[in-house]
């Protein structure tokens, strides 16, 4: 087995309290990670928190206030000592034809989705340019490639993330900090849950797939250790797009 030489480490890994949050937290920790999870749901993340309560420290943090997403480095560095590591993943989807949806949600889906990494990246960033190393990690998806019917400011959150991550490692790789982007497409979480539900829409979306299935949400987790670890030094500026083929299909 390859060893990442990830052990003692520390990370923060926002939106950690389900689905492909939480499966990174997990997969961060078995190789020997501690991670600060944050979220809004207290509840969950402390049962989180349980399976490894000296690997995690559970976080409420509402990504839409700014002011509690600035803390959050300085909240790793007191509890673990160091912080090598941010995955900003929490992001909202809200679903609706655009020319009907109230500016209040394309507002929200702009704060946590772009505002909140760009804050917890600038602080994190501080630190991992001082020290001289540090890893970035933006959770986008296949809709900011491609864009998504009734997704409109969800994909438009995502496409910027994705220019976010680009303009970034092109600003701070020379000081040993690399930032690079997951795209995930469809995995099984509480997202598609609809659809995993419904016979003839899961036969309809996964014929959408080239591999004829949903991603498992163990399946993030050994790249998003790959990108964290010193393997990935030479790896900065990238997308690195998880999703069966889906966006690659003519």
């Amino acid at each position: 087995m390859m060893d990442l030489n990830l052990d003692g480490r520390v990370a923060i890994v926002t939106g950690a309290s389900r689905g492909l949050g939480r499966a990174m937290v997990i997969a961060l920790v078995e190789q020997g990670m501690q991670v600060v999870a944050v979220a809004r749901s207290m509840d969950e993340l402390k049962q989180l928190e349980l399976t490894a309560p000296d690997h995690i420290k559970a976080v409420e943090c509402d990504m839409m206030d700014r002011d509690a997403v600035v803390t959050l480095p300085s909240i790793a560095i007191e509890t673990f000592g160091r912080l090598d590591v941010v995955v900003n993943n929490a992001g909202i989807a809200p679903a609706g034809k655009f020319l009907e949806q109230d500016q209040d949600i394309w507002d929200q889906v702009m704060a946590v989705n772009v505002t909140a990494p760009a804050i917890l990246s600038r602080e994190a960033a501080k630190h991992m340019v001082e020290r001289g190393s540090g890893k970035i990690i933006n959770i986008a998806s296949t809709s900011g490639i491609l864009g998504k019917a009734m997704l409109v400011a969800y994909s438009s959150s995502k496409g910027a993330l994705l220019q976010f991550t680009k303009a970034l490692s092109a600003e701070i790789a020379k000081y040993g900090v690399q930032v690079n982007a997951i795209a995930p497409g469809a995995f099984e979480t509480d997202a598609q849950k609809a659809v995993l539900d419904s016979p003839d829409m899961l036969k309809r979306r996964l014929g959408k797939i080239p591999s004829r299935r949903m991603g498992e949400c163990t399946e993030i987790g050994p790249l998003v250790c790959y990108l964290a670890s010193d393997l990935s030094n030479f790896a900065t500026g990238g997308v690195f797009v998880l999703d069966g083929g889906e966006s690659c299909k003519l």
